[in-house]
């Protein structure tokens, strides 16, 4: 027997190896073999513990009943086949019953672990001199002394440790180790360290991830994976019905009396197939963002009664290649068992884009199963698709082909009435002022997108909720119009006393250019409190939808963009005019080169289109020499047009900029009240101090013309 002095860990107070050699020891030599090494990892100690079920059974049963000696039988029999030192302890424990056959295992167990049976006083000489030989035969040089039998069982074990039966056991060499054939073997533990465990565990999970991948990908390949049309996780998802009724479309008349053919087909198929007639099996809805395109098609859907297939152009592609061509596949697969069904594919110049020989082989794939699916040898009769982009343009010619996508609805935005329309349906789902003018909400937002009005009565609503109002009044909706056109007041910033000035005679000369200057927008605004990177801005909206201009309201706005560094030179000196007007300058030079290269409005150069942003790419040099010349004389002469303005009407500009610094923000029938009639607005004045703002102590070591200076250079 040998005595190991590995680690162990616990089991029933036993401890086990956790990394564990395997040695082979020969009764008959010297030499330790070692075989097969055995790696420990978290999971083959799940699976040890699965192994360890029974033993554990066995041991809540023996625990539970002391006194039967077959329990107790069991118990040790189990532990002495996986865990002899368990074993041990627990024959060596006191209190519980057992037979001759116990402690026959407990011998056994004894054997294997190499520890000493308790209580021998004084073994015989046969079975002295057997162990002797077993010793000398199993240690090799250099190991420990086997230990021998000294002492002697307790009484009622006395008849079982007798000579003859050690003898017998012995010489029978029933346990390993007893003889040449059965050599005993040994595991000794190596403890990897903390490094070794981390990679072990880091090569099983890499393998794993492997793995699962490669599982999912061909899941997925094969169309069997959890992203078929319908599925929770798919890009793809289909509505037996949508909610959506042309009612619910307001501000794109038009566009819904193109669509109304397609309801009425989806109705009645016969009506159209009867005479050969086929529809359109495609229906490209374009127009700028938030428009309403996907609510159009939302409400075809719910008007016809039909099964609705709605996806993004972006989701058929993912990492793998292939996929995108078998998402469509199995698109058209699925709506040909729904037909009638109309599908929706929005932004679908995500895989519908213009190929070329540089686009990656995935892209071309997925754009050609949409050519054949929409016509291709097969016919899918009752299947519309409706896509939906923002870039017309860019899409491939053989998708916008007559067979394909052969019928193109334009989806701009809402003109004044078609505004009107959409705010009065917003408006119906909030709780809006009897006194709110919705027809001159309407006049002052063109421009505004369908998402946009939304966005303006919901921030409206948000803004009356905050301040306790009852219902939401025009002045709230004023207040919502103005953020999103000119940004957020900054009534925390510092302003002195000199900057506001500067700012204000700056503001009031681009006011009354503005109100004085024929063919120029109206005023809707005049403010010198700041709005994001401006100090202060004077904001224009046209009476009604500009869809052209003419020589003379390009000419005003010129004039309107060089009222501020005007009025600044006359008011404070050609030495003290600032940098706030330079994004003036930049929008008055835009439009003088696109009068004289776009629009034919200059006759020296000639009613000539020049190319390019600047108008000048195609042009010969001794051209766009003319060309900067041309833009010039009309800058200068618009300079020369606004100071005889601002000199004449010098009361006007100084009554529009105290009443600036008094009231920081006037609308624009105050600001023509203050030119026309010198009436000053009937309501609490908001700065008292000559327009100063915030604690200006802290600017107190800048000069006046220093602080105007700094502080001016982000004005509008």
């Amino acid at each position: 027997m040998l005595r190991s002095s590995t680690k162990y860990q616990p089991f029933l107070g036993l401890k086990r190896p956790s990394n564990q050699f395997q040695f082979q020891r020969s009764l008959t030599g010297s030499n330790i073999l070692p075989t097969n090494r055995v790696r420990r990892t978290f999971l083959s100690a799940a699976f040890s513990a699965v192994r360890d079920a029974p033993i554990k059974v066995l041991e809540k049963a023996a625990n539970a009943d002391p006194s039967n000696s077959m329990k107790q039988l069991q118990f040790l029999q189990a532990l002495t086949d996986r865990y002899p030192a368990a074993a041990v302890r627990r024959f060596e424990t006191p209190g519980y019953s057992y037979c001759e056959n116990s402690f026959r295992e407990y011998l056994r167990a004894c054997d294997l672990t190499g520890s000493e049976v308790k209580n021998f006083k004084a073994p015989p000489a046969a079975m002295a001199a057997a162990a002797e030989t077993t010793a000398a035969n199993a240690i090799p040089h250099g190991q420990p002394p086997i230990p021998q039998m000294n002492a002697a069982p307790p009484p009622q074990y006395q008849q079982y440790a007798s000579n003859s039966y050690m003898q017998n056991q012995m010489s029978a060499g029933s346990s390993n180790g007893t003889s040449s054939s059965r050599p005993l073997y040994v595991s000794m533990g190596e403890s990897g360290g903390w490094k070794s465990q981390a990679w072990k565990t880091g090569r099983i999970l890499a393998v794993t991830f492997i793995f699962v991948t490669a599982f999912g990908a061909m899941l997925d390949s094969q169309g069997l994976g959890s992203r078929l049309p319908g599925s929770k996780d798919s890009p793809i998802q289909q509505s037996t019905t949508s909610d959506k009724r042309f009612k619910d479309v307001v501000g794109v008349d038009e566009a819904k009396n193109e669509l109304e053919e397609i309801v009425s087909y989806l109705r009645e198929p016969e009506k159209f197939t009867k005479l050969g007639g086929k529809l359109p099996r495609g229906v490209l809805l374009t127009g700028p963002p938030g428009t309403g395109k996907t609510l159009l098609a939302k409400a075809i859907a719910g008007e016809a009664g039909v099964p609705f297939f709605y996806c993004s152009g972006s989701g058929f592609e993912e990492v793998y290649v292939g996929v995108g061509a078998r998402r469509v596949r199995d698109l058209f697969e699925a709506a040909k068992k729904k037909s009638p069904c109309i599908i929706f594919i929005d932004e679908i110049d995500a895989i519908g884009g213009s190929r070329n020989l540089k686009d990656q082989s995935a892209m071309k794939m997925t754009l050609n199963e949409m050519l054949v699916q929409m016509d291709g040898f097969e016919s899918n009769s009752g299947i519309i698709v409706i896509g939906a982009t923002n870039f017309k343009q860019s899409l491939d010619a053989a998708l916008t082909r007559p067979g394909r996508f052969d019928k193109i609805v334009n989806v701009p935005l809402p003109d004044v009435q078609g505004r009107k329309e959409i705010l009065e349906l917003y408006g119906k789902e909030t709780k809006l002022d009897k006194k709110v003018d919705i027809s001159v909400l309407a006049r002052g937002t063109p421009g505004f997108s369908g998402a946009e009005l939304y966005n303006l009565v919901n921030q409206a609503a948000v803004k009356a909720s905050v301040e306790g109002l009852e219902a939401i009044t025009h002045e709230v909706l004023e207040w919502a119009k103005d953020k999103i056109l000119m940004g957020a007041e900054r009534k925390s910033a510092v302003i002195t006393a000199e900057t506001a000035k500067c700012t204000a005679y700056h503001e009031a000369g681009h006011a009354l250019c503005a109100i004085l200057v024929e063919g120029a927008d109206p005023v809707h605004k005049a403010t010198i409190m700041p709005r994001g990177q401006a100090l202060g801005l004077v904001a224009q909206l046209p009476e009604g939808d500009q869809t052209s201009r003419s020589w003379k309201q390009m000419i005003a706005m010129i004039d309107v963009a060089m009222g501020g560094r005007v009025a600044e030179e006359l008011i404070f000196g050609a030495e003290n005019i600032t940098s706030g007007a330079s994004s003036d300058l930049q929008q008055a030079t835009r439009v003088a080169r696109a009068m004289v290269t776009k629009y034919g409005f200059s006759r020296e150069i000639g009613y000539v289109f020049h190319s390019g942003d600047n108008g000048e790419e195609q042009s010969s040099e001794a051209t766009r020499i003319k060309i900067d010349e041309e833009v010039k004389r009309i800058l200068d002469d618009s300079y020369a047009r606004v100071t005889a303005l601002l000199k004449d009407n010098a009361k006007q500009h100084k009554r529009l900029a105290n009443a600036l610094l008094e009231w920081e923000t006037l609308t624009g029938d105050e600001c023509r009240d203050i030119v026309n009639k010198n009436r000053k607005p009937n309501r609490k004045k908001e700065n008292h101090r000559g327009g100063a703002k915030g604690d200006t102590s802290i600017l107190s070591g800048l000069g006046k013309v220093g602080v105007a200076t700094a502080a001016r250079a982000n004005v509008e």
